[in-house]
């Protein structure tokens, strides 16, 4: 690697420093003594200020994304509407198309409100257009380093596991995701991986912090440092650390291989899971497909001053797009959550009570639940069980 390639490394991710980093830069794992500073993830786990909110009403940013994405957003309007949430949508359109509304305009965007809905971004396999994808992009530039899902058995939902309850926590936005590659030689393509102190011991007190605050009791690090001894050696190494100041927590760990399989043969041993970029979306999928698809499980995006909620699998839909058949529980639950984070607990409580008694009790499943109800059938539910309530 030449010189250059790494000072643009490491301006690219401030980590450059004139005094020794550029000779101790591997291509593996970029690390930094520095002191522990955790303003960043107490910010982030204790709560931000409430976002833009004017006259009693909030300001989201809505990014409908590509694929089911645009038609599950209506619904949710629909259902904010009837429920009286005191929400306004600021949407923006983020697709993979050309004439779409270029990337830093929506990132201002959700920095001006402070918090976003999401549907998934499109991303097209072309080795011609190297570099951040727009999905990682906003999660980078907003500095969403906790992706955090949770992965939960539902009555009435038949999967081959029961007794699921897992909270997966993924750190956000280094390792594999840095996307800086380059073509050394024809033919011969080195791809960096970014491992860094100040990141994996952001991540892992996250993952701590949230076990104490939700009553949990084992926190189990996913990694591969058997083989990548540097990397995942560092990210283990911190999160081993940050066990010793939590004793009433149960720490473990475990390969990344070894747990694939222990996810499908035996989840129930899991509690609260916290991994590096990669075996995080791998793990995702996973235990979303565990609990009944990726129509299902909602997930949130959290940084010290943003937060980005969509649904866990990050799923276009693409396929069943225009057909009246996708799911839209992952997406409403989703909103539960963006409403939680608003200080409107009483909203979030209304609107989740009736998607799950619509998917548990009523039993309005989509065909990815086995069912033979329209994404119409299941709203109209959630709309009726609302005003059952005396909401409507």
């Amino acid at each position: 690697m030449s010189l250059t390639f790494r000072r643009s490394l490491c301006k690219l991710h401030g980590y450059c420093s004139q005094n020794g980093l550029l000779k101790n830069l591997a291509p593996v794992a970029v690390t930094r003594r520095h002191e522990r500073n955790y303003t960043a993830v107490d910010n982030a786990y204790k709560g931000m200020p409430p976002p833009a909110m004017y006259g009693g009403r909030h300001t989201v940013t809505l990014i409908p994304g590509d694929g089911i994405g645009p038609e599950l957003m209506i619904h949710i309007k629909d259902i904010f509407r009837h429920t009286g949430v005191p929400v306004d949508f600021e949407e923006v359109n983020l697709s993979n198309d050309p004439n779409s509304d270029d990337i830093d305009d929506v990132i201002t965007a959700v920095k001006r409100n402070g918090i976003a809905l999401k549907g998934n971004v499109e991303t097209v396999l072309d080795d011609r257009a190297p570099g951040k994808t727009k999905n990682v992009k906003l999660r980078t530039e907003l500095d969403l380093f906790a992706n955090v899902l949770q992965c939960v058995s539902l009555p009435g939902v038949k999967t081959r596991h029961q007794g699921i309850d897992i909270v997966i926590i993924r750190e956000n936005t280094e390792g594999e995701y840095t996307s800086l590659e380059h073509e050394s030689v024809r033919g011969v393509v080195e791809s960096l991986k970014i491992i860094t102190a100040e990141r994996s011991n952001r991540i892992a007190k996250y993952a701590f912090e949230y076990a104490v605050k939700h009553g949990r009791k084992k926190v189990t690090a996913i990694h591969k440092a058997n083989i990548m001894k540097l990397g995942d050696g560092l990210f283990l190494k911190c999160c081993r650390e940050m066990a010793k100041n939590y004793p009433e927590i149960e720490f473990g760990d475990m390969i990344i291989d070894n747990c694939s399989m222990q996810m499908v043969s035996r989840p129930q041993q899991f509690d609260v899971m916290v991994m590096p970029n990669l075996y995080g979306n791998i793990v995702s999928n996973i235990g979303a497909g565990l609990v009944g698809g990726p129509g299902v499980v909602p997930g949130k995006n959290i940084g010290s001053d943003y937060a980005v909620f969509e649904a866990a699998t990050r799923n276009t839909g693409k396929s069943i797009t225009g057909k009246n058949i996708a799911n839209p529980t992952a997406m409403l639950l989703a909103s539960t959550l963006m409403l939680e984070h608003l200080n409107l607990p009483q909203q979030a409580k209304t609107i989740k009570d009736a998607v799950l008694k619509t998917m548990i009790e009523d039993r309005i499943h989509t065909p990815d639940l086995g069912g033979q109800a329209s994404t119409t059938d299941v709203v109209h539910n959630i709309l009726q069980e609302i005003r059952g309530n005396g909401v409507l």
